[in-house]
């Protein structure tokens, strides 16, 4: 097997935990082909560049194995390898995550009474 769809190999490399999430990803354009947005179907093969978005973190990655399959996270990491720069871009933003954390993101759904008292505590 030297090609698979793309939404599969996605998929199978664990960027998205259903492949309904992985189709659906890449019908919005979050996932780049070789610096181009594609369909769902499309093939990938190895040694194609990928842009993805999943939307917590952002990844460049040459493929490096084919898979239709999902395995484990060992065999995932096999698949592809990420660039110098797509690592040290996401090492940067975890940094700035780790120093800075956004007071909303703890918060689930509407905030009660509670905690928009202490939203304005902490603000003032």
């Amino acid at each position: 097997m030297d090609t698979t769809r793309i939404d599969k190999w996605c998929w199978a490399a664990r960027f998205f935990k259903t492949r309904s999430l992985a189709t659906d990803a890449i019908d919005r354009g979050r996932v780049r082909l070789n610096g181009e947005s594609t369909k769902p179907s499309h093939n990938v093969k190895a040694g194609d560049a990928l842009k993805i978005d999943n939307g917590s973190t952002e990844w460049e990655v040459v493929v490096t194995g084919i898979a239709d399959k999902r395995g484990s996270a060992a065999v995932a990491a096999t698949l592809y390898s990420e660039t110098e720069e797509s690592m040290r871009r996401r090492d940067a933003e975890a940094e700035r995550h780790r120093l800075f954390r956004e007071p909303a993101s703890e918060i689930k759904g509407r905030p009660t009474k509670r905690d928009r008292r202490l939203l304005d505590r902490s603000s003032s």
